[in-house]
């Protein structure tokens, strides 16, 4: 989220801050990597199934904890119910009431067509 506010790569921020701090899991370097090589088709599919908004209306917070969740579903084999789950527990703490219901919506309409999605 930093990153993306800030207009810096999340591996740049990670090494300002002292990467051995922050990284508790070697999963959160997992999360960074496969979110960066998979972002542009992560956010062709944002665009898609969110009525054709541009990325730029979605809020940063919901949109990287979209881009996240669609990471861990797509390419990350994460149960689809389990990063649904965490990507709406995530926004309920951290941006609130609309932006679960609104993650929630587009999590679920790319889960229900996700075997019929260009992965590659």
């Amino acid at each position: 989220y930093e990153g993306d506010i800030r207009k810096i790569s999340p591996s740049t921020l990670l090494l300002e801050r002292g990467a051995g701090e922050l990284i508790e899991s070697a999963y959160v370097s997992v999360l960074i990597n496969g979110v960066l090589a998979h972002q542009s088709r992560i956010d062709e599919f944002l665009i898609a199934y969110t009525e054709a908004w541009d990325l730029d209306r979605i809020p940063a917070l919901d949109r990287n904890i979209l881009r996240l969740a669609l990471f861990e579903m797509l390419w990350g084999g994460v149960e689809d119910a389990v990063a649904i789950s965490q990507a709406v527990e995530l926004a309920t703490e951290l941006a609130g009431e609309n932006s679960s219901k609104f993650i929630n919506g587009v999590l679920g309409r790319i889960s229900a067509i996700k075997g019929a999605l260009p992965l590659d």
